[in-house]
């Protein structure tokens, strides 16, 4: 039996296969108000009748100056939340699970009249303004917007959440030594708020829900961490309460000042595998993995336990319809208005 294909369970989450779409970003939002708009039901629809076990819906917002853009989704109030229940509703008739990624931009926030941060450190390049160091009262009053946003998922009928502490995102500027160089608690200790938002999100999410944080396990810029540090960032965020981990890498300045990531597939693998062996925890990798016997065997060399799939899903809305089919011809379960194709 083709290991792609094998169940995944954790606590109260149980997956058909073990293909996850990532989230990834739409910017089609028409109103700009955050609300998921038909694109976005017809994109993780079709993805769940494509036969994948975990969709995680794109970084959400917890403010409107969160956003990467304005295009963006946001899950700042409850308005919102019959959007996204539409959404979960559809994709469990097909057999699969769905989380929500909820995140802040911090000083990646294009739109933002004046982007907020660790510190007043801008990202490189001319389409960012230099943010505002949020003071220590506003960190705290964040977390309670984490909190917020993690209830109205729950509310929604979500199967998991993902908090989003990669990619140079706010929960990322907060632990990076490269952009965090506050004087106060936050700046003492850099996972503090990463802790807190986990330790609040715990609060208003079911007990067997399972909490997944995606983490870059490496930085590519001068004075950037690497894995060691990350491990560690890691294990105070598995004490917390994170109970998965997604791993990937880089974002918090150019790529290629402080080291170049690889581009070949599975560039990412030892990533995971690192921190899967650590602390022995379930992991999720990602990066050029859509060679389904890439695929394949990332799952039966101990990698990772959940393979995630991205711009190969943006190519195919079936990719894990055909990788299964690929692998194990006899295992492929299509919705059955397609099984005469396959």
């Amino acid at each position: 039996m083709a290991l792609l294909s094998t169940p995944f369970q954790f606590k109260g989450l149980t997956l058909k296969n073990r293909v996850v779409m990532p989230p990834m970003c739409q910017y089609s939002v028409e109103a700009q108000d955050g609300t998921p708009t038909d694109w976005h039901f017809v994109h993780y629809v079709s993805r769940a009748v494509g036969g994948t076990g975990l969709i995680i819906v794109e970084m959400t917002d917890v403010e409107p100056d969160g956003r990467i853009s304005n295009y963006d989704l946001g899950l700042w109030s409850d308005e919102q939340i019959p959007a996204y229940k539409r959404i979960v509703s559809e994709v469990h008739k097909y057999g699969a699970k769905i989380g929500i990624q909820i995140g802040h931009a911090g000083r990646k926030a294009e739109d933002a009249e004046v982007p907020v941060s660790a510190s007043a450190i801008a990202f490189p390049g001319s389409r960012y303004k230099t943010p505002r160091a949020l003071t220590t009262e506003e960190v705290k009053a964040m977390v309670v917007k984490f909190k917020e946003a993690a209830r109205r998922a729950v509310e929604a009928g979500m199967d998991t959440i993902e908090i989003h502490g990669a990619h140079g995102y706010l929960i990322h500027q907060f632990h990076s030594p490269f952009t965090n160089v506050r004087e106060d608690e936050y700046g003492r200790d850099k996972a503090l708020f990463g802790v807190e938002i986990i330790s609040a999100i715990k609060e208003v999410i079911p007990e067997d829900m399972p909490l997944i944080m995606r983490i870059s396990a490496v930085e590519y810029v001068d004075g950037g961490y690497g894995l060691d540090y990350s491990t560690e960032l890691c294990r105070r965020y598995k004490e917390a309460g994170v109970d998965i981990f997604h791993l990937s890498s880089g974002g918090e300045g150019p790529i290629g000042s402080g080291g170049r990531p690889g581009i070949h597939p599975g560039y990412q693998l030892p990533y995971a595998r690192a921190i899967k062996q650590a602390l022995n925890v379930p992991v999720i990798a990602v990066g050029n993995l859509d060679d389904p016997k890439l695929a394949e065997a990332s799952l039966g060399n101990g990698d990772t336990d959940l393979v995630a799939v991205g711009r190969g899903m943006l190519r195919d809305p079936y990719w894990a319809l055909h990788a299964i089919q690929e692998l194990s011809a006899d295992e492929v379960q299509p919705p059955k208005q397609y099984v005469r194709a396959f």
